[in-house]
């Protein structure tokens, strides 16, 4: 019979000839997944035996994973601020430099009640992340996808966060009233990338990635709009391609908003653009 470390040994060697990257740590998550335990438990029990009952479901999944299918819908949750959120075909993959830009909104020192806005909410890991770390916010989620609307709020129920609100729009089509505080993570991959991107990330929605010929489309029809929906003194938030800094801030200050910067991911990106509403 299988042993786990066997078992590991040789999905790994499968995911390497397809080309997955850290195809180790790849197995390891698939076959903890399978066991229900954690990948540092998998170490405690290197010799233990596979039943047949849990090699078959394990060989399909890899076979999956091999074909480029993300890891993060195979296993069906991502975990994102310290929080396990539900991920599938239906949003977006939460990226780490939107983790980062989570970490960045919550070091700084906001009105603790408010109404905030997360337009393009995806998979909700953005907005939810907001109003469970800040309860006194009202914490609308929106986004045109209706998809990825119903798995933000499978997220919601799931992580038992009541301070949102929900619209299902074109950007500000179905929204009323004003804000205190916005934060997107709108289309931003320019059309001309598509053939450049990986397998896993072309399983996302493209409606979630693309952004037209530069990838602005989508930012250009915001911004303007963004302004006019902000109360005075409110703030605004951006998560934007690697080279699109420039132009996005010469969108902000066109559109009347002050003290336009652009925060630094880890990499050293330019990738948050921030702004205010005087």
């Amino acid at each position: 019979m299988t042993t786990v470390l066997e078992t590991i040994d040789g999905g790994t060697r499968y995911l390497e000839k397809r080309g997955i990257e850290d195809a180790r740590r790849n197995m390891q998550m698939l076959v903890a997944h399978q066991l229900g335990c954690t990948r540092m438990d998998l170490y405690l029990q290197f010799d233990r035996p596979i039943e047949e009952a849990d090699l078959v479901p394990l060989r399909e999944t890899l076979k999956h994973r091999g074909e480029g299918v993300p890891l993060q819908h195979l296993l069906g949750s991502v975990w994102f601020h310290n929080r396990e959120f539900r991920s599938d075909a239906r949003a977006l993959i939460p990226r780490p430099e939107t983790e980062e830009l989570a970490e960045w909104l919550l070091r700084q020192d906001f009105p603790a009640d408010g109404r905030v806005l997360d337009m393009g909410c995806g998979s909700g890991v953005l907005g939810l992340t907001l109003a469970a770390e800040r309860p006194g916010w009202s914490v609308t989620l929106a986004d045109v996808s209706p998809d990825a609307l119903a798995l933000a709020r499978e997220n919601a129920e799931a992580l038992g966060v009541s301070n949102v609100e929900w619209a299902e729009g074109d950007l500000f089509t179905t929204l009323d009233g004003g804000f205190d505080g916005i934060v997107a993570n709108l289309p931003y991959v320019p059309e001309s990338e598509r053939p450049t991107l990986s397998r896993e990330v072309l399983h996302d929605p493209s409606l979630a990635l693309f952004g037209g010929p530069d990838g602005l489309d989508v930012i250009r029809r915001f911004v303007p709009d963004a302004f006019a929906r902000m109360r005075p003194g409110a703030w605004l938030a951006l998560e934007i391609g690697h080279d699109q800094a420039s132009q996005v801030a010469a969108l902000l200050e066109s559109s009347g908003f002050a003290d336009v910067n652009v925060v630094t991911d880890l990499s050293g990106v330019d990738r948050f653009p921030t702004a205010r509403r005087p």
